[in-house]
């Protein structure tokens, strides 16, 4: 089983939250991840090689659920953070793996820290050539901010689905084609969503990836042992020919696809030496519990003071609270925000959703339940399928939605009887962000409605 976890990295009287995940036993094996992506991408791999292993993923400043860089820092600022994150859960040294940026990351951590690595395995390294530099300075990394209509999420959309057409992406011609191109809605949903939760911190961790000198440790290095390995399809294949001379512990090869650059790399770490798993770190004011009911059985996040009077939920399509403070600790349900959605159908009435609640509050040891009010409107209308769709319409829909939310109430009523009061301040693109982002991972909040309904019908003897 996968976990998540929150650790914070202090430093000159500064705090910066990384969110990170964990899976399997034995040897700390730290999993680090491309740029745009967060430690979500490495899930399936996690799970195939946590026999083997304890796998450790961060996500790196800027991405997933963790806090950006103040600034920004070159390359050896996100390898020293790798290394930051290893002193704060409380692990002196393990083995690694990196795929391309994060093979990058770890690269310029191992010479910077050799000995805090037993060994290294890397999925594509890239060596730019001067005219791919100054290609990608140009156009690789336009800023992402959200705008006030959507229109950032047509671009999105295109730009991460057409780089697996393209590398590099806006590089629409033939030279420049890619033989793994795929149209999957899920595939490209699931970049989408990392791309959303990084907004323009993307450009620093990213900037710093591709601005990084590209020097691998000279032959007479003392260094750990690496294997670089890249499969048929991969944009960095060509790359193992521009490596030029390595140290003897290190070495280069293609392979024909994913599942063989995959084993290739659990060999090479395997061989390692095997170090002691010491007991992990973690925050103490935010995390996920495990639950286990007859309908649902994962990980619920929740934020504020273990053991606090008010445990509060949230209303339907939305999410945490992450301001809230004092007597307090909130969660998200089930498919909603970052907990696991429900096994199967999730219920519609109170009873299912209550056997979760219930069993955070123990664990948790609150000691009462907040309510959220329940939205006014059709429930089959308030939370139309938002399904990841070959187009990407369910992104512009899901944002024409949080916009007129703050309009009209209901937001499918848009005339004149249902005008609702607002400050000009919620449309601030930003802040539709944030609710635009709940509301795509409120895969439950239909349901969830329902189920308020029913509640309320039995507290009134209905």
């Amino acid at each position: 089983m996968i976990t998540r976890h929150y650790i914070d990295v202090v430093k000159d009287a500064s705090k910066r939250r990384i969110h990170y995940r964990k899976s399997g036993s034995g040897p700390p094996l730290l999993m680090v991840h491309q740029s745009p992506r967060s430690s979500k991408e490495y899930e399936a791999l996690m799970e195939k090689w946590s026999g083997y292993f304890t796998c450790i993923a961060p996500d790196t400043p800027g991405f997933g659920q963790s806090d950006p860089w103040d600034g920004n820092p070159e390359i050896n600022g996100f390898a020293d953070a790798i290394i930051e994150f290893l002193d704060a859960i409380g692990i002196q040294k393990c083995a690694a793996y990196g795929f391309h940026s994060g093979g990058i990351i770890l690269v310029t951590a191992i010479k910077r820290h050799p000995n805090r690595f037993a060994a290294l395995a890397v999925g594509g390294y890239a060596i730019w050539s001067e005219e791919e530099v100054a290609l990608f300075s140009e156009k690789y990394l336009p800023a992402f901010y959200p705008s006030a209509y959507g229109e950032h999420l047509t671009w999105l959309w295109n730009r991460i689905l057409e780089q697996t057409w393209f590398f590099p992406w806006f590089a629409t011609d033939g030279e420049h084609r890619l033989s793994v191109a795929h149209d999957d809605p899920q595939r490209v949903d699931a970049v989408i969503r990392d791309m959303l939760d990084a907004g323009n911190a993307y450009q620093a961790g990213y900037g710093a990836v591709l601005r990084a000198p590209r020097d691998i440790p000279a032959v007479d290095a003392n260094v750990p042992p690496c294997l670089i390995s890249a499969y048929d399809g991969d944009p960095l294949q060509d790359h193992i020919a521009r490596l030029g001379e390595m140290p003897p512990s290190w070495s280069a090869r293609k392979v024909a696809n994913p599942e063989e650059h995959q084993t290739v790399s659990l060999a090479h770490l395997l061989e390692a030496d095997r170090t002691a798993l010491p007991k992990l770190k973690e925050a103490n004011d935010e995390g996920f519990v495990g639950v286990k009911t007859d309908r649902f059985t994962g990980l619920i996040h929740w934020h504020g003071s273990r053991g606090a009077s008010n445990l509060v939920l949230h209303a339907p399509g939305s999410a945490i609270d992450r301001s809230i403070s004092g007597d307090n600790i909130a969660i998200d349900l089930p498919g909603h925000g970052l907990s696991d959605n429900w096994t199967g159908e999730p219920p519609s009435t109170w009873d299912g959703w209550q056997a979760v609640v219930d069993q955070v509050a123990v664990k948790l040891a609150a000691k009462s339940i907040v309510f959220a009010d329940l939205p006014t409107g059709d429930p089959d209308r308030l939370y139309p399928d938002l399904s990841p769709d070959r187009f990407g319409n369910y992104l512009t829909k899901a944002w024409q939605i949080v916009r007129s939310a703050e309009i009209f109430k209901p937001w499918y009523k848009a005339d004149k009887n249902h005008t609702r009061a607002f400050d000009t301040t919620a449309l601030l693109p930003e802040r539709l962000a944030k609710q635009h982002l709940d509301l795509l991972n409120a895969r439950a909040a239909k349901h969830y409605h329902l189920a308020l309904e029913s509640r309320q019908r039995s507290d009134h003897g209905n």
